[in-house]
Formats: structure tokens, sequence, C-alpha cells
């Protein structure tokens, strides 16, 4: 069995242990204090890294974990690295032995363009192209970018967990609300939300399904959406590059 535990890192961010109680990998680690004390203090080995795009905040951690520790660096293959790592692909599959895990390899492109997640064992590492309740801010895409890698995330089973590496649910749902105001699955997912955080909890992991009921950003036919917009008969990625947009002034 694996555990998939969060390390809090800077205000909002989250590194991903993936352990099974003896070796550990490690989703975008982008401060290695805080992750040596987590493999230290459950005693594992960490034996490898998952990058999904070359931010600061989510490789800034790489380096002195690697002279900490024997491991095997996957990074995007279009992008460039000062640290030695094994190139991936879109379609590529990759194995970590020591747990067992077998991953697949998505171009989510839009936050960056060539950001990557990992998807396999019915969890979805996607770093920040997909949050709860929201989308990564687009530095280096395209809306019509971005908006495809959604699609494509959003077509995984429902009950897939959604590991994101930011908390911005709570800020993202009263988004959520302003321009659905109606729909009960937000006003569900609010409550829940604001539960969890006022017991010093995450909001994560989501899931697809719940993504995909809350989530305005994988909701762009939604009428609701489309006539709050003004945008009634628009096409998916106008609804998108809009809601981006205010999202961004919110």
């Amino acid at each position: 069995m694996l555990n998939i535990i969060p390390i809090p890192a800077f205000q909002d961010n989250y590194i991903w242990l993936i352990e099974d109680g003896t070796h550990a990998a490690v989703v975008d680690p982008g401060d290695a204090v805080p992750v040596i004390a987590a493999v230290e203090g459950r005693r594992l080995k960490l034996s490898s890294i998952l990058i999904t795009h070359h931010h600061a905040d989510h490789i800034g951690g790489v380096e002195a974990l690697m002279r900490e520790y024997s491991l095997q660096v996957f990074a995007p293959a279009k992008e460039r690295y000062a640290f030695d790592h094994t190139p991936v692909n879109d379609g590529q599959t990759i194995y970590i032995e020591d747990l067992n895990l077998t991953l697949g390899v998505m171009d989510v492109g839009g936050h960056t363009l060539d950001h990557v997640a990992y998807y396999g064992a019915n969890s979805l590492f996607c770093g920040d192209t997909l949050f709860g309740a929201g989308c990564g801010r687009l530095f280096e895409g395209t809306p019509a970018q971005m908006y495809a890698s959604l699609e494509k995330i959003a077509t995984l089973p429902d009950e897939t967990a959604v590991y994101c590496a930011h908390e911005y649910t709570e800020h993202n749902l009263q988004f959520a609300k302003r321009v659905e105001a109606h729909n009960p699955d937000v006003a569900a997912r609010i409550n829940s939300t604001r539960t969890l955080r006022s017991e010093g909890r995450p909001s994560l992991p989501s899931t697809i399904g719940l993504e995909r009921a809350t989530n305005p950003f994988l909701r762009c036919t939604s009428t609701d959406i489309m006539t709050h917009l003004g945008l009634s008969s628009a096409s998916p990625v106008e609804v998108f590059t809009e809601l981006r947009a205010r999202r961004n002034l919110f």
C-alpha cells in the first residue's frame, strides 16, 4: 500500500511524499529542508523525484536532495535543468521500482509551455495545471493550450485523486461561487473545505469527479457560467479565456 503525504513548504506549497513504509519519492521539492525532515522522521529511503515544471518553488530543493541521497530525477524533456535527470515526454510510462509504481506522463502545458503531470495508482500529480476549484495562471502558454490540457485531465476517471501543488481551494471556491452562484456542489464544497482548513487539514487531494462538478475551468459549457459572463454563444475556449482573466483580478 502506498501512502501519499503532503509536506507543507513556503506559504502554500505542497510537496507530495509517496511512500510505502520503506521507500519514498517526492513530487516537486521546492525546498529540501522539510523533505529531509519528513524522510528522516519516517525512516524512509528517498530514491526518486518527480518534477512537473521548472518554477523555482518546484525544483529549488532538488540539488540539495541529490547531495543527500542517491536519486533518480524525472523531469520534462522539453525544459532545461542544471541537475542530472531522466527526461520524460507525453505518453511515456515510467516505473519507480522501489515503490512498484507505474506512472504515465501527460503533457499539460499552459502554466508553462512544457508542464507535465504524472498519472497512476488512481492518482494524478498535476503541479500547477489544475488546482482545487481552479487552474494555474498562464505564464507561458495560451488559453487554448491550457484549456486542452484541462480537458485531457477531465477525461480521467472520476475517482482519480488529484494532488495539486498549492493550497488555493478556499479562494478558488469563492470565485466559483461568483461565476456559478446556483451550483449546489460548489456550496457544499465551500462548507467542507472551510471545515478542513479550520481543523488545520489540507483541502487536498481532490478528485476528478469533484473538480468536474465544482471547478469553473472544467465547466466552460455551463449555461449558468456562460450567462454570468455574457458569453452565451461563445466557444469553450472563449469562456475559459474570460474566466482566467477574471480570476487573475479576483
